[in-house]
C-alpha cells in the first residue's frame, strides 16, 4: 500500500461531496483505517488513497472482464 496519495487523487478527492467521502472511508481496508485513527495521515489523504486504490482494483476487473468476454466470444459459432 502506498504511503502517500498522488496529487491528482488528492484533488479528487477535494473535490468530494461529504456523503461521498464517508462512502468511500466505510470501504476503507483496515490498514489505512489504522493509519487515519493513529494519526499518520489526515482523512483527505487516505480518501485519496483509497480512490487509487478503487480505481486500480477496477482497472484489473475491467482487464479480467474482456479476458473472460473474449474468451466466451471465442466458444460461440
Amino acid at each position: 500500500m502506498k504511503k502517500s496519495p498522488s496529487e491528482e487523487y488528492l484533488e479528487q478527492a477535494k473535490l468530494l461531496s461529504k456523503e461521498e467521502t464517508e462512502r468511500l472511508m466505510a470501504r476503507m481496508r483496515a490498514k489505512l483505517m489504522r493509519r487515519l485513527e493513529d494519526k499518520k495521515m489526515n482523512a483527505l489523504e487516505a480518501v485519496a488513497i483509497q480512490l487509487e486504490l478503487e480505481d486500480e482494483d477496477l482497472k484489473e476487473w475491467r482487464e479480467k472482464m474482456a479476458e473472460v468476454s473474449k474468451k466466451h466470444s471465442n466458444k460461440t459459432p
